[in-house]
């Protein structure tokens, strides 16, 4: 029997994290197809994502940005500072350029739409493993040539900002917003008060006016 620590150095590493057993079960045997790729750990939620990294360190996490367990965007740091060997490969549903370009600040090496081809996945994975990064070309176009902060309301507010303020604006509490954007309820609670502050508002009917005085919503 080979003994494991022998295994060639250029083995890419990597833990799988989806909440979804069926999704988990169809990348383990397209990556495993690869020679130098091997499958160490997966995971069904961010605690127990964050827990692989911790003990495994492998070479690349393919991480799911939607799983019970709390954001996945906000654990990427935490992930890294565990394990800054590790590079992170984000897998989703999510075309919106809003969230690859948070996943990439949070320190992501590579951001691959699930109805995109499992080639891509594959090279994302090889462009991290090496210290690249690897973004899905159409979703890279789209964040060229979108600014990051939108033109127009005044107060500074980043694109984020912006995206919560219109959830607050249309009556959603800060729990419902937190679902919606992928993101944790103290993340929501944080883009909140950094928007009063900016806007110098305080009462949500004053936000409310705010959004559609600055057509963030329709009337």
């Amino acid at each position: 029997m080979p003994d494991l620590q022998d295994a060639s150095p250029e083995t890419i590493t990597i833990v799988l994290a989806d909440d979804h057993p069926i999704v988990r079960s169809g990348l383990r045997m397209l990556l495993e197809a690869e020679d130098d790729f091997e499958v160490i750990a997966e995971s069904g939620d961010t605690d127990s994502a964050r827990r692989s990294v911790l003990g495994h360190k492998p070479s690349v996490i393919v991480l799911d940005l939607n799983m019970p367990g709390g954001s996945s965007l906000d654990a990427i740091p935490a992930m890294l500072e565990s394990s800054p060997g590790t590079a992170v490969v984000v897998l989703t549903m999510q075309e919106d350029p809003a969230f690859a370009r948070e996943a990439l600040q949070a320190g992501a090496r590579g951001y691959v739409l699930k109805q995109a081809a499992g080639a891509e996945l594959v090279q994302a994975i090889r462009a991290a493993a090496g210290g690249g990064t690897w973004l899905n070309p159409e979703l890279g176009a789209r964040m060229a040539a979108a600014p990051a902060v939108p033109a127009g309301p005044p107060g500074d507010l980043t694109e984020r900002e912006l995206d919560v303020l219109r959830l607050i604006a249309l009556g959603h509490t800060n729990t419902e917003i937190a679902e919606q954007l992928y993101l944790s309820v103290r993340t929501i609670e944080t883009h909140r008060s950094h928007i009063q502050q900016k806007l110098g508002l305080s009462k949500r009917a004053e936000l409310v006016r705010y959004a559609l005085d600055n057509d963030l919503i329709e009337r």
